[in-house]
């Protein structure tokens, strides 16, 4: 699995604005029913009113390419635009070692 973490900063609460249109639009439950999207959430910060996180999993590289190749990108950079955003950056891959269950409460 990679999870990418996209941090979007912009002023006048245009981040959460831009969220809210993916989410209204339907753009956002598009991108969760393609073929290897196992997350795709926004997450507010609590100190920072002018960023988001997204949260965004795929199975695999090649879902991601799959996904960076369809027409949906076209719709999300001309939101980010509209917005005038700023992006940050994680990628994470998955280890798929056990976790540490004693620090974990249920």
């Amino acid at each position: 699995m990679i999870t990418v973490n996209l941090y979007y900063t912009g002023t006048n609460g245009n981040a959460r604005k831009f969220a809210e249109e993916m989410e209204s639009s339907g753009t956002a439950d598009r991108i969760r029913a393609e073929n290897g999207n196992l997350r795709y959430e926004y997450f507010f910060p609590m100190n920072d009113p002018e960023t988001v996180l997204l949260i965004d999993s795929w199975r695999d590289q090649a879902a991601i390419d799959v996904h960076h190749a369809s027409p949906m990108m076209g719709t999300i950079a001309a939101l980010r635009e509209k917005y005038d955003l700023r992006m940050k950056v994680e990628r994470f891959v998955s280890d798929n070692a056990p976790q540490d269950e004693s620090f974990i409460r249920k």
